[in-house]
């Protein structure tokens, strides 16, 4: 195993610590239990609340800051977080009009959530973000599972708490998002868990996983390798299959490192996928690419479409945010 690493238990504590210290002004770090926070509250706001397993950054911790997240819970690499950092995060951010939720649906995602909305005292509620069109059930989720199109959500529905919307109807957003999202991704290799050692699966140099997830998990079917204009065309049949999108739609489009593809690849399949897009009779509108929810060094990307109408363009426009990734 080659990974810049110290001690193994110690992996993710001195990452966020080096988190914190790159953004100073922006977010701070809080242990036993763990959670990442803007550096000041912001009263007045609904409060919105990430999580899940570290290996995924920038995904949650990276999107903390104004006009986003309140504070993430970050768990070991790959593994849920803990109801008491959620309890913990929830007390800390709480600006008097509730905390929202954002959730990936993985079994121990939603399962420790759920325990922690269960328990705080704070009026609160939850969106569940399952945009992979690659799985209905796994043995790591229940139904289909969240993956990169939570970044989508957690922008939108970071804008409408910003801006003042309620509780009520930063969650009815976020529904609204999640159901107008959907991603579908694939690997070419698999990725090393330091406390494994060893990557979790194994697959020849001219093989592809097809559906894979985020957790470096195998996909629904493995295959020789194909030209990228083919793999878009497979990734956005699934994904154009599951919205149904009306033509002349307008829409966001999402290209997704999983941490080992070179930029320069993500942007060709951005522009096959565009082109696609397009002669479908689609209208994209806006565009996010990058490595922004990856599975540690995994060389794969997911494609994700999420359809707009005037008041999510509107949200994911509005110049609110400032996080970690320079928005």
């Amino acid at each position: 195993m080659k990974k810049f690493v110290n001690d193994i238990d110690d992996v993710m504590r001195e990452s966020l610590s080096g988190l914190v210290s790159a953004h100073p002004d922006l977010i701070r770090v809080e242990f036993e239990p763990t959670f990442v926070a803007r550096r000041n509250k912001t009263p007045g706001k609904v409060a919105l609340i990430s999580g899940g397993g570290s290996g995924h950054e920038p995904l949650h911790a990276g999107f903390v800051g104004k006009g986003m997240l309140d504070a993430a819970c970050p768990g070991q690499v790959f593994t849920s977080p803990t109801p008491d950092q959620m309890l913990a995060a929830a007390a800390a951010v709480d600006g008097g009009r509730g905390v929202l939720f954002i959730v990936k649906n993985y079994a121990g995602d939603f399962m420790n959530f759920q325990m922690a909305s269960e328990m705080l005292d704070i009026e609160n509620a939850t969106v569940l973000v399952n945009d992979d069109v690659a799985v209905e059930n796994s043995t790591h989720t229940t139904g289909r599972r969240g993956v990169a199109g939570t970044v989508i959500v957690e922008k939108i529905v970071g804008a409408a708490a910003e801006l003042g919307l309620t509780l009520a109807e930063c969650k009815q957003v976020g529904d609204r998002v999640n159901k107008s999202t959907a991603s579908m991704g694939l690997a070419f290799t698999s990725c090393t868990v330091p406390a494994a050692g060893r990557t979790t699966f194994d697959i020849g140099d001219d093989e592809m996983e097809v559906g894979v997830g985020i957790h470096g998990e195998p996909g629904r079917r493995r295959e020789k390798i194909k030209p990228a204009d083919a793999i878009v065309d497979e990734l956005l049949a699934a994904i154009l299959d599951d919205l149904r999108p009306e033509h002349g739609r307008e829409l966001i489009l999402h290209v997704n490192g999983f941490g080992g593809t070179p930029l320069m690849e993500l942007y060709l399949l951005h522009h096959s996928a565009l082109s696609r897009l397009r002669s479908a009779g689609l209208a994209p509108v806006r565009s996010l690419v990058g490595n922004y929810t990856t599975s540690l060094e995994m060389a794969g990307a997911s494609l994700t479409v999420t359809l707009l109408d005037d008041e999510l363009r509107g949200l994911w426009d509005a110049p609110v945010h400032t996080s970690a990734m320079r928005w």
